[in-house]
């Protein structure tokens, strides 16, 4: 199965601060902002070669990205893998023993669908496997 690193997630107090000071450094501005109603939150995307930097903030208390910067503040938030097929990654991660956080794809950003592994299985990363929605 092909795999590489989709985007790398970071998780941001103030997304307009974010914004400003990565357009500076990537000398371009966000290639999209898109409100994810359903894990309460809100990215915005750079596209960098193959590759992209999202960055998220909280759009609700009860959302996970609020929960994570309450805790533990701006930072890396997860490392996103692209996968061919995410229903049988899931299956083989599953079979494998490794911890998932989603046993089911689910609708994310960008028009893909996502699930994510627990950290407890990937040396305290929290990783977000994802496939192209056919």
């Amino acid at each position: 199965m092909n795999r590489r690193i989709a985007h790398v997630g970071v998780a941001v107090v103030n997304m307009d601060e974010a914004v400003r000071a990565f357009s500076i450094l990537l000398d371009k501005e966000p290639d999209s902002f898109e409100d994810v109603a359903d894990q309460k939150v809100k990215t915005a995307i750079y596209q960098t070669g193959e590759s992209s930097l999202e960055f998220l903030i909280g759009t609700a208390p009860d959302s996970p990205i609020t929960k994570y910067l309450e805790k533990r503040g701006t930072g890396i938030h997860h490392v996103c893998l692209r996968v061919d097929d995410l229903s049988a990654e899931l299956m083989r991660l599953k079979e494998a023993g490794i911890r998932l956080i989603d046993e089911k794809p689910r609708a994310g950003a960008e028009g893909m669908l996502v699930a994510f592994v627990h950290p407890k299985s990937t040396a305290g990363i929290l990783i977000e496997l994802q496939q192209f929605k056919l």
